[in-house]
């Protein structure tokens, strides 16, 4: 795990690959529960009878599902030690390239893209790539903004 203790230490690494996650199995509790908390039973998640002649042969997680991997994904792979808050500000871009079918692992690599100074501190801009092992393309590819404030 990476660890920054300094914001000149964060701004000195943009542009270089954080690391990477750990393998994360992707299973049908974690689907369904995922699909209790936001309320979108779409049968191509949740129910396993129905999806198993579906086009990806069986249940699907949801792509928002994989998304919300990302504070895991940052945990895994950096750690700022810095004062201050840290404040998830948005997503600039998001793209699901490639269902992630249950039974399947994932992981995330993190690329640091950029530290601005804005009025209240920093802003950080963060490059998630979340793979699918086994599949070519990724699952999930997003830039997400992080506001460095106090």
């Amino acid at each position: 795990m990476r660890t920054f203790t300094s914001l000149d230490e964060l701004t000195a690494a943009v542009g270089e690959e954080l690391g990477s996650s750990g393998w994360l199995q992707i299973d049908q509790d974690r689907v369904n529960a995922f699909a209790d908390a936001t309320l979108d039973h779409q049968w191509i998640h949740v129910d396993e009878e129905r999806a198993a002649s579906g086009p990806f042969g069986g249940t699907i997680a949801h792509g928002y599902m994989t998304l919300a991997l990302i504070p895991w994904i940052a945990n895994e792979v950096f750690r700022l030690d810095t004062p201050g808050a840290k404040l998830n500000y948005g997503v600039n871009k998001v793209r699901f390239p490639s269902p992630v079918k249950v039974g399947s692992r994932v992981r995330g690599h993190v690329t640091l893209t950029g530290v601005e100074d804005i009025p209240t501190g920093k802003q950080m801009t963060l490059k998630y790539v979340i793979e699918i092992e086994g599949e070519s393309k990724p699952a999930c590819v997003a830039e997400t903004v992080v506001l460095l404030v106090g």
